[in-house]
Parts: structure tokens; sequence; C-alpha cells
């Protein structure tokens, strides 16, 4: 069953419109732009009319109405939205210019079934050739990964045309960007669509693995080669053989696990630990770093020669506050696994939270936000997430963060205390996000102990695994 919306107080329109559906839709009507919002974030209508006179019941900007503005919660809630705005013929200026901020199209009254009829049609095959547009762009990448390289912003199209291109070569591939932009997805992606793509992806975050057997796990060992080496081990280098290996982090890899690499990159061979014998290897190989590592090599940090090996496509994954246009989607995307996973069926978000979502400055990127939302969607009992299960100071603002409303009855030792709190929540984010959430590193980064560090994090109730 397909359902329509339609908003009006004119009820002459309204039965106009639900006699030219009939009854293969259910036809929803309401008479005000809140009751409008509010049944059309329960569930996805193929058409939403909505008479322009309803959107003046705001006050217009500088004596001019944003139609924009008012119609984006609704493409928050579902970006895809087909809006038709109904005007009388005394306001068919304001409907085109709502029309020109993005609304589908727009009809005068009386209703003529004739003009409905030709802008119904004009709607579907805009969306047949939009579908035909969006086809031939996509048809390169898998069915499974259509979601996920869904985008609206400029730049991040820029890294999946990068992708795209260096996808099918055997090209060494250096994902650089801060933690938490979904560098290892799209080593995924490069893998699923790469000639590689039915053999075996080894994913190794080098950070996480202490230096001391770093160069076993990469390289494997030899039996003897060390205390405790009582058989000889394959390392992830020979078990990927054939197929990519992803090397999270590589700007934590030791000066000899650097020389290693490098052999693997001009030679393809490599020796285990402990051994004599070279072994060849047939390895694509995708790095990924938060750090600089040319100003590494500058500092005495990196090697070189290994920096420019690994540099043969570099590809900058942009920062989710500068893909703020993505917000809606990623939301969309996250909600869908989410209810695949969970009884519940959360069906949108309120427009609250994506009002603070484009306005938070996600110092963790996409990992923080699939973390809140997950935390939000535990706590949740509608089928709406509510600002009531997002942690407070995601609807406070860079400005709020830092200032105190004349209105608030705040003495002054208490606005100073909040305001060092914000402050200090917002310090400690950025530095963990810096140091991909280890303790250690941050305390130090900071220039306080461990046991300050974990009991600021426990007042704040912020959690090291959001930084991972």
């Amino acid at each position: 069953m397909k359902y329509i919306l339609i908003a009006s107080k004119n009820h002459t329109v309204c039965n106009a419109i639900k006699s030219y559906f009939g009854s293969e839709y259910v036809v929803h009507v309401v008479s005000t732009k809140d009751s409008c919002f509010n049944k059309f974030r329960e569930r996805r209508h193929e058409f939403t009319f909505i008479d322009v006179e309803l959107f003046h019941d705001s006050h217009p900007i500088n004596g001019h109405f944003d139609y924009k503005t008012a119609l984006q919660p609704f493409w928050n809630v579902f970006p895809t939205a087909q809006i038709i705005i109904l005007s009388s013929q005394e306001m068919i200026r304001e409907a085109v210019m709502a029309v020109k901020s993005g609304a589908s199209n727009y009809l005068t009254y009386p209703i003529n079934n004739e003009e409905l009829n030709y802008v119904i049609e004009s709607i579907h095959e805009s969306i047949r050739m939009q579908s035909e547009i969006d086809y031939l762009r996509d048809s390169f990448w898998e069915k499974d990964s259509l979601e996920v390289v869904q985008s609206r912003s400029p730049a991040m199209k820029g890294v999946l045309e990068k992708i795209k291109s260096v996808a099918p070569t055997k090209s060494t591939v250096l994902l650089t960007g801060e933690t938490g932009t979904g560098k290892g997805l799209l080593a995924r992606l490069i893998h699923r669509h790469s000639n590689r793509k039915d053999t075996q992806f080894i994913s190794i975050h080098c950070g996480a693995i202490p230096d001391t057997l770093l160069e076993s796990e990469l390289f494997g060992h030899e039996k003897g080669a060390f205390t405790g080496a009582d058989r000889r081990k394959p390392g992830k280098f020979e078990i990927a053989h054939g197929g990519t290996i992803f090397l999270d982090e590589i700007g934590t890899i030791t000066p000899s696990a650097q020389i290693k690499l490098l052999q693997v990159l001009q030679e393809r061979t490599f020796q285990r630990v402990g051994g004599e014998v070279d072994i060849e290897v047939d390895v694509r190989i995708i790095a990924a770093t938060n750090i600089d590592l040319k100003k590494m090599y500058n500092d005495g940090y990196f090697r070189n020669d290994l920096y420019y090996r690994l540099s043969v496509f570099p590809i900058e994954v942009p920062p989710l506050r500068e893909r703020k246009e993505d917000i809606p989607l990623l939301v969309e995307f996250f909600l869908k696994r989410l209810n695949k996973f969970y009884s519940k069926e959360i069906k949108a978000v309120d427009a609250r939270v994506l009002e603070s979502f484009e306005q938070y400055s996600w110092p963790g990127n996409i990992r923080e936000m699939e973390n809140l939302i997950e935390r939000a969607y535990i706590l949740e009992n509608s089928s709406i997430l509510t600002p009531e299960s997002f942690p407070v100071d995601l609807f406070m603002s860079d400005v709020t963060q830092t200032r105190i409303t004349m209105g608030s009855f705040f003495t002054l030792a208490e606005a100073r205390q909040k305001g060092i709190e914000n402050i200090e929540r917002r310090y400690l984010k950025e530095v963990l996000t810096l140091n991909s959430g280890r303790i250690k590193d941050t305390a130090k980064a900071a220039g306080i102990g461990v046991r300050q560090l974990n009991k600021l994090m426990r007042k704040y109730e912020i959690r090291k695994e959001e930084f991972k």
C-alpha cells in the first residue's frame, strides 16, 4: 500500500487530491505544519502536498520567508522525499520560491486533474531518469556496497572517484585522515572492487600490537627465533599471499619493521624472524594513518623511501565536519543496520538531533556518530530518536559551550565552573582522538597522570572505545 500526505486547511483541495488518487492509496490529511511533520516522519509517503500558507505561520526573516530552512527538516528525515507545494493564484510567486528551494513542483487551486496528473507524471519521469543516471554512475560498485558509497559531499565524491580509479589496479594505496573517518571501510571497498576480491583481506592494526611482537605478527618467525618460539609461525603477509593486506596506523611501526616492509614493497620478498630464506609474496598493500608521515620522516621517525613507496596513490579522507551534507544519509544507514540486529523499529531522528549533529564538530568523526546513535538507540523507548537519549553536551554549539546566557541564574563561581567543565570535556575528547583512545599516551600529552585522566573521563562519561 502506498501513502499520500496532504497538509492544507482547504477542504475542497484535499478532497480533490484524495479523489484523484482513489482507493489504491492511503491518504492522510492534516491542517497544520507541525502535524504535517509529525505524520511525515511516522512513515515514508509517496508524495507530500503542503499548502504554502501553512509555512507563513512562522515569521519571515528580513521580510523574506526562508523555504529551504522550512523544508530541510523533512529532507533530514527522508532525503528523497517528493514535496509538492499547494498555492492560490495570488501566492504563485511564493510557490515558485519554494520550488527553487528544493520542492519537487507546485499546484494551484482549484485543483485540475490534468495538471495534477502532469505534475505526478513529471516527478515519476524525473525519478526514473535519476535512477538511470545513478545506475550508470554506480554500476561499478558491487550491489552490497551501494549504501556505503552514497554521498552528497563533493569532497567525499572525489574520494570515491579515486577509489574507482585505483581499485582495479595493483598500486599501493595510502589512506590518510583523522581517526574515525572510515579508512578501514574504504580499504575493504578497494579490495572488494579489485581483481583480488575473491581472495583474502587481512587487516592489521599496527598500533595495537606491542613493538616486540610486531615483526613476528607481520612476517612470522622460525622455531627458536626467540624465547617462547616453540614452533614455526607464518606471518600475516604469508597468509595474505594473493590477496590484500591492510596496515592501519602504519606510522606506529618500528624502524626494523619499516626496513622489512620496504623490502616487501621493493622486492616482493621477506624473511621470517630468525630465518634466512627469502619468501616471495604477491600481496597488495593498503596502508592508513591519522598522522602526517611526511612530517615524521622530516623529523627522522619514518623512512623517507618507505613513505614514497607507500604513497604511490594517496587518498585523503575528509573529516565529518567537512562533509556534513552526508549526516542525514549516515544516520539513515546506521538506523537501518541497528533495526536489522535489534527487535526495535526506530524510523527516524528528531529534527533537533539532526540540527545538533550539523552544528557539532565531531572530533571522533563517523565512529563517534555511530557510537552515539547506537547508545541512543538502546536507551530510546519511542519510534524516533529524541534528544533525551543523547548526551547533553551534544546540544551545546561552540558558542553555547563557552558563553553563559544573561538569562541564566548562575553565580560567577558557578558560571566559571561550568565554563571550565565544558572546556575540559572538549579538550579531553580532542586529545583522546589524536591518540586513538590510548590512555597512557593521552595522559602524557595532557600533562596529567593516568589515574587523573580516568577520573576525568568517568566524570564526563567519556569512553576510550569511542576514539579507537
